[in-house]
């Protein structure tokens, strides 16, 4: 019981919510990178919200089902294939043995998830099923989805289908604003750079990935050249020497020596990760009490 990779993929990844309480030892956190179709595939599906899914990174990846089962595809706008029968995404699908499961052009975003009820069947590594490929982690052999391979899943027959409201269905935009709490670093830039920050706009270069997302624009000065290094959270923006912020997202390197001028609220990060390069990029301040509280609403929404 499975589904069987057709074509071979050029970025697709199995992932969940990452691996924690390990950083001390050099391993990352990983795990999806928008969070909330991530999670909005698991509520459709009626899974446990940490189960696992695959992470589609660019178009055209083809299954094979060889099992009755249910799945959903969320996050970026794209097409969608049963049977060559063109599908809506962000709802569930019954699938039988024998169908083809296509995921065609991404239109707009950058990352699509596809779900199974119950998941996939593979073995979790420091509690995990997230890939890291850096750290040869997670997935299947540590690596991105290949051509043949068998992603194991159970049995299921579904009589109704779920789907979400369409005013719940994220638009993708090429300008983003990113919410900020300042870091307990800011004292090392001086108030004209830190307005500088939150008055300009950068553009997301090409150095964007899983690890992080750099920007160009305004250059941020420092008084310091750099930090002993320390842990990086979610969202951290380190300022190189050349001044051009850096996002550190989901498989980032677990310390770092540059300083931190803030962090972008994480459900802004899930945001951020279906964004292109030359995407606009404006930051705002905001107090980690009110952060806290939008992160809080957030993960409530799906209980």
């Amino acid at each position: 019981m499975s589904l069987e990779i057709i074509n071979s993929p050029l970025f697709a990844t199995l992932q969940d919510q990452g691996r924690f309480s390990y950083t001390h030892i050099g391993v990352t956190n990983s795990g999806v990178m928008d969070e909330y179709s991530y999670l909005v595939a698991n509520k459709i599906l009626g899974n446990k919200l940490d189960t696992n899914i695959i992470e589609i990174s660019f178009s055209n990846v083809e299954f094979k089902s060889n099992v009755n089962t249910v799945i959903a595809i969320t996050g970026s706008s794209c097409e969608f294939f049963i049977n060559g029968v063109s599908k809506n995404t962000w709802q569930s699908h019954n699938i039988k043995v024998g169908d083809s499961i296509k995921i065609g052009k991404i239109l707009e975003g950058s990352r699509v998830y596809l779900g199974v009820k119950g998941g996939f069947d593979i073995n979790k590594e420091f509690g995990s099923n997230s890939t890291t490929i850096k750290e040869n982690l997670g997935g299947i052999d540590g690596d991105r989805l290949k051509k043949s391979q068998i992603l194991p899943c159970d049995t299921f027959v579904q009589s109704h289908n779920t789907r979400l409201k369409d005013t719940f269905i994220p638009k993708y935009e090429n300008e983003l604003e990113l919410r900020v709490v300042l870091s307990y670093q800011d004292e090392f830039f001086p108030k004209e750079q830190i307005e500088k920050f939150f008055s300009s706009s950068y553009i997301i270069s090409n150095e964007f990935n899983r690890m992080g997302c750099k920007l160009k624009g305004e250059a941020i000065s420092c008084d310091i050249n750099g930090i002993i290094s320390e842990g990086i959270s979610f969202g951290a923006i380190q300022i190189p020497s050349d001044g051009q912020p850096i996002i550190l997202l989901k498989d980032r390197q677990t310390i770092g020596g540059y300083p931190k001028i803030g962090s972008v609220l994480s459900i802004d990060c899930f945001k951020l990760a279906q964004a292109k390069p030359s995407c606009k990029i404006t930051f705002k301040p905001i107090e980690i009490k009110e952060a806290q509280e939008k992160v809080r609403e957030f993960y409530s929404s799906f209980n």
